[in-house]
């Protein structure tokens, strides 16, 4: 029969064993619950297994160590396309309108020099002494130089050389001063074209429907020349003759002899048109 006192040491540690089981028990209820509750701020559930999956394609290639790719992959043996050696040759026209940017086929942009070697503008007085052609060639011929001086504007900004803007301006303006000049003359025409007109319109020997002659006399009678007051005017400013020396004669006895009186020319200026 076995010793009471030699079980008592036995139920004693089965005691403090079952004690100890139930207070884990409380620990780990304590725990969910705190989990339990921390969980309302995550969306997601807790993750306690470690990720195994690496998504860096390139973990483990190094070009130090030469290591290659981890995964075996598709490659040909064929051989690749090599680039030519050549440049194409574009047809170029040497007649081609866009030359005229350009003060030279070969010539990009001007000195300073040579953009400051120009004359002054043309002034309205002599541009009123041009007709339409001359004045549409010179409008064309500014309009040229500035597209001219504007290309070389723009290729100085953009290879940041610094120089020849100041001369380059000076240019522009003169051209542009010529272009005012036109337009200036050209309005004037304009202006004096619409009083004609008006004037046209109340004359009734004049028809503006554009069908037959524009002038349509109302008496088909010759007039007299000398009738017109200014062809009659002009017949006698013709028909007057300058003054002439008056024929020498034999001086007297006692009387000194005068110098020869010349012809009177006029002093009247000739009108310019």
């Amino acid at each position: 029969m076995a010793n009471p006192n030699a079980m008592r040491p036995s139920i004693g540690r089965a005691l403090r064993l079952q004690e100890t089981r139930q207070w884990l028990l409380a620990t780990s209820t304590t725990a969910a619950q705190s989990r339990t509750a921390a969980a309302c701020f995550s969306t997601s559930a807790a993750q306690s297994v470690r990720k195994t999956r690496d998504n860096n394609r390139l973990r483990g290639v190094s070009t130090m160590k030469r290591t290659g790719p981890r995964e075996p992959l598709s490659v040909s043996w064929e051989t690749l396309p090599k680039p030519a050696n050549y440049k194409p040759e574009v047809a170029v026209d040497p007649n081609h309108g866009l030359w005229g940017f350009f003060y030279g086929k070969n010539k990009l942009m001007q000195t300073p020099k040579e953009d400051q070697s120009h004359g002054r503008p043309w002034t309205v007085e002599e541009l009123r002494k041009k007709d339409w052609e001359d004045l549409h060639t010179l409008w064309y011929v500014c309009l040229k130089e500035r597209n001219r001086i504007s290309t070389t504007n723009r290729e100085r900004e953009r290879r940041r050389l610094g120089f020849g803007a100041y001369e380059a301006n000076e240019r522009d303006e003169t051209v542009v001063t010529t272009m005012k000049a036109i337009k200036h003359v050209l309005t004037e025409r304009f202006y004096v074209w619409e009083d004609a007109r008006r004037l046209a319109e109340e004359d009734p020997e004049i028809d503006l429907s554009g069908e037959g002659e524009a002038y349509k006399p109302l008496s088909e009678d010759i007039q007299d020349p000398t009738s017109n007051k200014y062809l009659a005017d002009g017949g006698e400013a013709a028909a007057v003759d300058l003054p002439v020396a008056e024929a020498p004669s034999e001086p007297e006895a006692g009387e000194v002899k005068r110098a020869r009186r010349m012809p009177v020319k006029s002093s009247l200026p000739r009108p310019r048109f």
